[in-house]
């Protein structure tokens, strides 16, 4: 049987189109073979191969773009190509195809859609082979169960254009049908359409023109298969709405002070009664490093796997048999859900003392059981280092790793050592194992009984990890550990922010096609069917920070293209002089800065260099001067400090952090005190330069690093990927994103229009997520009073109401603006609890200040934001639960 492939795809020089065949069925291993495809033109890619199967098998297969044997570029391949052999087959297969992105309903092929497992029944059978046949395979997610997608044309074996004896195809997979049909029963040339007919046995033609048969001269037993057919139906778009909140902040009558995986099914019971289809959770990932409320931060995690242990439904365990304990917990459990607020340290001291209790009552019975040795077989990779992290962590009394006198470096042979059943410590560390199924069960069952309520859960997965982390302990060449990730500065922060995680070595991961981050977003699919991958821009370029700063000004792009001095004079007429990176210090700055303490700043931490001012050596890192100044929170002192690290700042290029030689212009410099020192000539050669860096340089080099990396992982899973992009966006962003079919978020305060106060809900995308609010923004209460300026405007642009706006948010406005977002052509409109309560006066929080979340400035913000009423409560609010339903459903969703 002869296969010869066919595929337009315009190539650059160096690149090369293949074809990655894979063989299942009958005991075949399975194994993928690259078939490299030929051009003569770098469009035309044509390929032949001679192959000889038993009855039974599928070919499989998929396109990829290769550059020096590296796979650069991968089709989508949520539906996967295919032929089957059947007892009769054609002795030649002309595969005539065309590249697969994902298309524009790529989100009706996520488990978000469908479910877990789609419960629809699928042709198994070979296709049917005619003397010369044509195969037609389109993809119609837009088919309802129990409706038939058919074909009719102008042609009587296509029924005559009469759509009652439309030829109906047969469902092969997800959404894809189809169909062989005798090419000796009409001519090439022949038009058609794709029908779909309903249950009623009434009939929906697709939109746009006539298809035509193409002409092709079929010889004798071939066969042409044509697999990239869309049609596209005129029918409402699939539109949901949902609540975002974090686990921790969810309160119910039987919460232990903050939420937990049990309280998610009562979440669920309310989001099912109020019309709501999904719910957004924060990270859920143990964070614990200190056994301190510093620990509450739920992007910092200790594991990307690892659950947090203070998510333990504690009554789904079995009773203690310590009669006397379990009534001191209760007394406690009552005490802290009676708290406003969570209590980081009291609300995990108590889980934990708990579920070490239970983990004593068990006795190992657990561990004997065939679902925990399913579980630990299929985690055993990640879950071994995590628990053995934890377990070291605790007996040397810190996550620093490099500072433990044994076991700083991992090794797999000696910490598989330490874990075996005859080790002193195997009990210790196999309680996180216990801890850990628990979690695992429980979350399970919270995502499969909010599945059964027509509810999605929505995931987020952070970009970073700790560096103290079982993660970069365990595995730190994927970890540039000598550099801190954060984001360039933004609205919420003028001078940038520091995360401190490391920075991820991108190359390396390259090398095992990313799998790292596949296996990573294959454990959150067992429990998510939806997620958003925080800061998306981190998969273009990283804002990566060299550990001797604190702030995020001295950052650079990684990866980006930096400067040679010989660049900055011949394309920017720049002359380049040494002092550009080194912080340029003036009497003027100085009064500005430390005012009445200058001169006492001046004795003790600077020094007089060819006749300018420089920071002595003990004072010239911010890490430095943090640390000098340490233990001090007294204003005078924090004032020094501040003032010292805008010094430090004071640099007009930042050199390269790996490449010696190169330079990169410091962000947010324009207008700062070392650009004004400037000539007028140079601050005009300085500015092209830094426009042309920041917004024009690196467009088409972003884009291709994101390329690279988020088919691989965003294809891995058949969840609904939504991406963060808010912040500094590249100008190539969008085109990717929409390349992938990600969806965007899209929030009405911060518009991705230039030049634009507020976003129009009404021209929002449809494959994009619209909120009010992020977990980092203020809630809308709480927003409409920071700033009465702009509230005024918005209150007539947006709301188109006359007279002077409300000093605090009259419920009927919020739900005003609650209602433009739900009338937005957004696929998911996910608010915030905050938000959906301030729509009602008898339910909103009094304490609005209490309503935030996050305060991204303050990286030691302490993350405790509870619900203010229990969800028994919402639940058993009719009125407002009403309320939301039928605003839900007048706005389509």
């Amino acid at each position: 049987m002869l296969l010869h492939f066919t595929l337009p795809y315009r190539t650059r020089w160096g690149e090369q189109v293949k074809a990655v065949l894979r063989l299942s069925g009958f005991g075949m291993p399975g194994v993928e073979r690259v078939l490299p495809l030929s051009t003569t033109d770098g469009v035309m890619w044509q390929a032949s191969i001679d192959v000889s199967l038993p009855e039974g098998v599928e070919l499989v297969y998929y396109y990829a773009l290769f550059e020096n044997g590296t796979i650069t570029r991968r089709e989508w391949r949520a539906v996967p190509r295919k032929i089957v052999i059947g007892k009769h087959f054609a002795k030649r297969y002309e595969l005539q195809d065309f590249w697969r992105d994902a298309p524009t309903l790529s989100a009706l092929y996520s488990s978000a859609y469908t479910g877990q497992t789609p419960q629809h029944h699928y042709y198994k059978g070979s296709d049917c082979i005619f003397t010369k046949t044509i195969l037609l395979r389109a993809s119609a997610p837009q088919v309802a169960e129990g409706e038939v997608l058919c074909l009719c044309g102008g042609a009587e074996s296509l029924g005559a254009w009469d759509p009652q004896r439309a030829i109906p195809m047969q469902k092969s997979s997800l959404h894809e049908w189809s169909i062989s049909l005798d090419a000796q029963s009409f001519s090439a040339g022949t038009e058609y359409k794709f029908v779909i007919r309903k249950k009623d046995s009434s009939t929906e033609w697709e939109e746009g023109p006539n298809r035509t048969i193409p002409f092709y001269a079929l010889k004798e037993d071939e066969a042409l298969v044509l697999s990239d057919l869309r049609p596209f139906f005129a029918r409402k778009p699939w539109r949901i709405a949902g609540v975002v909140l974090p686990v921790f902040s969810i309160r119910t009558e039987k919460s232990f002070g903050v939420g937990d995986f049990g309280d998610l099914k009562t979440l669920a019971d309310w989001a099912a009664r109020s019309g709501q289809r999904a719910i957004q959770l924060l990270p859920i990932n143990d964070t614990t490093l200190t056994h301190t409320w510093t620990d509450s931060y739920p992007y910092n995690a200790v594991s990307v796997y690892a659950l947090h242990p203070m998510y333990a439904d504690l009554n789904q365990l079995p009773p203690l048999s310590n009669l006397q304990k379990t009534a001191e917990f209760e007394k406690e459990r009552e005490r802290l859900n009676a708290l406003p607020q969570v209590d980081y340290e009291a609300v995990n001291k108590l889980k934990k003392e708990y579920l070490a209790l239970a983990y004593a009552d068990d006795e190992g019975h657990t561990f004997t059981t065939r679902d925990f040795r399913e579980f630990f077989d299929k985690n055993r990779r990640w879950l071994v280092p995590y628990a053995a992290f934890s377990y070291l962590r605790d007996r040397f009394g810190t996550p620093d790793f490099s500072q433990w006198p044994q076991y700083s470096v991992y090794d797999r042979a000696q910490i598989n050592a330490l874990c075996i059943s005859s080790s002193p410590a195997h009990k210790d560390i196999a309680f996180h194992y216990f801890v850990q199924y628990t979690l695992h069960k429980q979350l399970l069952s919270a995502a499969n009984y909010a599945r059964s309520r027509g509810v999605l859960l929505k995931g987020d997965i952070p970009i970073g990890v700790s560096r103290q982390s079982a993660d970069s302990w365990a595995e730190p060449k994927l970890y540039n550990l000598n550099a801190q990730a954060g984001a360039p500065p933004d609205p919420f922060s003028a001078t940038g922010q520091n995360w401190g995680f490391p920075t991820y070595n991108w190359a390396e991961m390259a090398k095992d096609g990313y799998d790292w981050w596949r296996r990573r977003f294959e454990k959150m699919a067992e429990y998510f069917d939806a997620y958003r991958v925080d800061h998306i821009l981190g998969f273009f370029r990283i804002w990566e920070i060299p550990l001797h700063s604190v702030q995020g000004l001295l950052g650079q792009f990684s990866p980006a293209l930096g400067f040679e001095k010989e660049e900055i004079k011949r394309h920017f007429g720049l002359e380049w002089k040494d002092s550009f990176i080194k912080p340029y210090i003036s009497q003027q700055m100085l009064g500005s800065l430390f005012g009445e303490e200058a001169e006492a700043v001046k004795q003790t931490y600077l020094q007089e260099q060819d006749g300018v001012w420089a920071l002595k050596e003990a004072y010239d890192t911010q890490r430095k001067v943090e640390a000098a100044l340490s233990g001090k929170d007294d204003e005078k002192t924090l004032k020094i400090r501040e003032g010292l690290y805008a010094l430090i700042n004071q640099v007009l290029f930042v050199p390269d952090h790996r490449a010696p030689g190169k330079y990169h212009p410091r962000i947010a410099v324009l207008g700062d005190w070392v650009f004004n020192a400037l000539t007028l000539d140079e601050q005009a050669c300085f500015t092209r330069l830094y426009n042309h860096y920041f917004y024009e340089r690196h467009n088409e080099f972003w884009a291709a690093q994101a390329s690279a990396k988020l088919p691989a992982v965003t294809q891995s899973t058949r969840m609904l990927p939504c991406a963060e992009d808010l912040g500094m966006i590249p100008a190539c962003v969008p085109g990717v994103l929409d390349q992938l079919k990600m969806l965007t978020l899209e929030i009405q305060r911060m518009p991705k229009q230039v030049g634009v106060t507020f976003a129009d809900t009404k021209a929002y995308p449809w494959m994009s997520v619209c909120c009010v609010a992020t977990h980092d923004m203020s809630p809308l209460r709480l927003w409409w009073k920071e700033d009465p300026a702009l509230t005024q405007q918005f209150y007539h642009e947006v709301l188109g109401r006359q007279g002077q706006a409300p000093q605090d948010a009259p419920a009927e406005v919020c739900e005003q603006i609650l209602l433009q977002h739900l009338q937005s052509p957004s696929l998911l409109c996910l608010l915030s609890f905050q938000d959906w309560t301030a729509m009602d006066e008898s339910l909103r929080n009094p304490d609005i200040e209490g309503e935030r979340i996050n305060v991204p400035a303050n990286p030691r913000h302490y993350w405790r934001y509870r619900m203010h009423v229990s969800v028994e409560d919402l639940i058993r609010n009719d009125g407002f639960n009403n309320r939301l339903r039928a605003m839900i459903e007048s706005s389509g969703r």
